[in-house]
């Protein structure tokens, strides 16, 4: 593609996000409520065996499960202070490496490069939405960038509006260029709160794509 499409609605695809997100909250405490309503149903029906009481603890688990991805695995805060801080640069190609799976969220590998320009770094990519799934068609086309490589930033799907946060694959690999970067760089990273890492907890699996 010679000519990059024209630029996202920074407004829509927050809220095409928040969306997302709060679909998954919806469903996630529907699922909660259904389990803690099983034992009283249960009981009703003359069913009192004991298995109808593990809806209890099985819904307790759920919201405790909700409440740490929403405090941990959801990065829309961070993906907003980036796309207030930086603009956005269109990347030609996106290649999806791989994937792990982690319980609060999976992280890709990704690389996102310029037609013509080589040595584009390996990124950790994680929906904002808390979304398990590589975005549809993502590699079909490029994909919108704002950030600072060696920080982090967020990458943008044109045509789903699915939007990521990244950093650096290899973490140390760039600590002596932010150490080295200029004060202005420095002070953007800290404004976008990407000037540390902002990482999951250790991989359960690896999916290798």
């Amino acid at each position: 593609m010679d000519r990059p499409p024209v630029a996202p609605d920074i407004a829509q695809v927050l809220k095409h996000n928040r969306t997302l997100l709060r679909r998954h909250m919806a469903a996630r405490l529907a699922l909660a409520a259904g389990l803690f309503a099983v034992p009283f149903v249960a009981h009703l029906g003359g069913y009192d065996a004991a298995l109808p009481a593990f809806g209890v603890p099985a819904g307790m688990f759920v919201l405790i499960f909700l409440s740490l991805r929403l405090g941990r695995g959801s990065r829309l805060k961070v993906c907003e202070k980036v796309l207030r801080t930086y603009p956005l640069e269109y990347r030609t190609r996106v290649a999806e490496k791989g994937s792990e799976w982690k319980y609060l969220g999976d992280v890709h590998t990704v690389r996102l490069t310029v037609r013509g320009q080589h040595g584009a770094p390996s990124l950790r990519a994680v929906n904002a939405s808390t979304v398990r799934r590589w975005p549809k068609r993502a590699e079909e086309g490029g994909a919108w960038f704002a950030g600072d490589e060696a920080f982090g930033g967020v990458m943008i799907v044109p045509e789903s509006q699915d939007m990521l946060f990244v950093q650096p694959a290899d973490w140390a690999k760039y600590e002596q260029e932010r150490a080295q970067a200029g004060p202005q760089r420095r002070e953007l990273a800290e404004q976008a709160g990407t000037s540390g890492l902002l990482e999951l907890e250790e991989p359960r699996g690896t999916v290798l794509g």
